[in-house]
């Protein structure tokens, strides 16, 4: 049976969660179809094959798609940017507006994009602590 729905589509994106993500679509505010897919540090391999998924499954064309919307605040560093700056080139690409669960957005005449809100300092630049081993011995120095 073919599933009808108008085209006043919104995608939403949360990569936030630490062994998961969601992708979901909505109709002005009800829930049409959610898919949590396991992506523990694999979001960015993970996400546009679950959004094409889910948009397959419900048979939505992406050109029905009228809005993004992404959590953009929380989770780890790597994997709130891989869900913003998806959302954000997906909107651009569609040519739809694109919204964050929590403000700043930034926006000028002909562009809207949403701005990633960090809980803490990213750990990438932290130096790790490195166990030394001598040569031959197995054993750290």
């Amino acid at each position: 049976m073919k599933k009808l729905y108008d085209t006043n589509m919104t995608l939403y994106i949360n990569t936030t969660e630490a062994k998961h993500m969601i992708v979901a679509l909505k109709q002005g505010r009800a829930l049409i179809a959610e898919k949590k897919v396991k992506a523990m540090r694999q979001e960015a391999e993970k996400l546009l094959p679950a959004v094409k998924a889910l948009l397959k499954a419900e048979k939505i064309d992406l050109k029905q798609l009228k809005k993004i919307e992404v959590e953009s605040r929380g989770g780890s560093f790597t994997s709130l940017r891989i869900g913003v700056v998806t959302a954000n080139a997906l909107a651009y690409a569609l040519g739809v507006p694109v919204a964050g669960s929590q403000k700043p957005e930034v926006r000028s005449k002909k562009l809207t994009a949403v701005e990633p809100i960090y809980d803490r300092e990213p750990e990438i630049t932290k130096k790790k602590m490195r166990l030394l081993r001598r040569p031959g011995t197995g054993s750290s120095q």
